[in-house]
């Protein structure tokens, strides 16, 4: 038990903080009587609204004030949304818990339509997600994509304003905020297959840090951890980034993990699937080998557009 309160860093978005109290109250009830104090920490993707992530640096730019925070020992831990981890992490520092993965799936908001077959010709959908575009895109060539960002209540107000038709959030950053009934549906994985670890809350803290560890470790996800141990050895396969339309689900049935995994060109015209299964023991392998299957059947379509 640390002898101080346990600084918890985390972004100042409602999200952001939402999720951390959640952690924060796992950790405290799986040890009673530790102190914490949440440290918030403004990141570039918080600062910079008006344009892509995919222009401005990629998903670390949720992350990387947050990890520098953590070299400088101004926090012992950070509470990420695994999705928006990049695929390698510095020196030093690592993941040292996952939680129990919530729904993985995307909710569709809209108030002209209950899902994207609904949606009238030209219709436009708002997102910054090329993940989201591409599937969008690919089942619907016929819509409009326009960039939309923003925090969820942000992009509701955005979109009660008539600045899009449509828009697509995880499920589980509804639920969190208390709003999953503004989704006019909840699209399966086979309509828009998530993106890698979306649902699932990460821990990251300084690798050599046991006794933070040691606090983390009660409630750590060992099924959770493994699913997404093979989605991001996926994405690891492929050099994936923000820039690049990436999505992958793993799910585990007893001691079996199935994968799925989809690469898209970015207007969604072309794309590539593969499908793995094995022990769930061998998640990495699997997700490595599915990533490696992924970029062999692109060819040189992926070196030459995607990268």
């Amino acid at each position: 038990m640390l002898n101080r309160p346990l600084r918890i860093g985390t972004r100042g978005s409602p999200m952001a903080l939402a999720q951390t109290g959640m952690v924060r109250d796992r950790i405290v009830a799986a040890n009673p009587g530790l102190e914490t104090e949440l440290v918030v920490v403004t990141t570039v993707a918080d600062k910079i609204l008006d344009r892509p992530l995919s222009e401005i640096g990629g998903k670390g730019l949720f992350t990387k004030e947050l990890e520098q925070a953590l070299f400088a020992g101004e926090v012992d831990v950070a509470v990420h949304s695994m999705k928006d981890v990049e695929t390698w992490l510095p020196e030093g520092l690592t993941i040292a818990c996952i939680l129990e993965r919530d729904d993985p799936r995307d909710a569709f908001l809209s108030p002209h339509a209950d899902g994207l077959a609904g949606l009238q010709a030209g219709a436009r959908v708002g997102t910054s997600s090329l993940r989201r575009a591409a599937q969008v895109l690919m089942r619907r060539p016929d819509l409009r994509v326009v960039p939309l960002r923003g925090n969820a209540n942000t992009r509701m107000r955005k979109l009660e304003s008539g600045e899009c038709d449509a828009t697509l959030l995880a499920l589980a950053g509804l639920q969190r905020l208390g709003l999953e009934a503004m989704a006019r549906s909840v699209l399966s994985v086979e309509d828009m297959l998530p993106a890698v670890a979306q649902g699932a809350l990460g821990i990251e803290c300084r690798a050599d840090d046991r006794p933070i560890h040691a606090l983390l470790a009660p409630i750590a996800c060992a099924r959770t951890t493994t699913a997404v141990a093979a989605e991001r050895a996926l994405l690891a396969e492929l050099d994936g980034s923000c820039r690049t339309p990436i999505a992958a689900l793993a799910r585990i049935e007893g001691e079996t993990l199935s994968l799925d995994g989809l690469l898209f060109l970015p207007d969604g015209s072309r794309h590539w699937s593969v499908s793995r299964q094995g022990p769930a023991a061998e998640a990495e392998r699997i997700g490595r080998e599915a990533g490696a299957a992924l970029k062999a059947a692109a060819g040189d379509t992926y070196v030459c557009e995607l990268k």
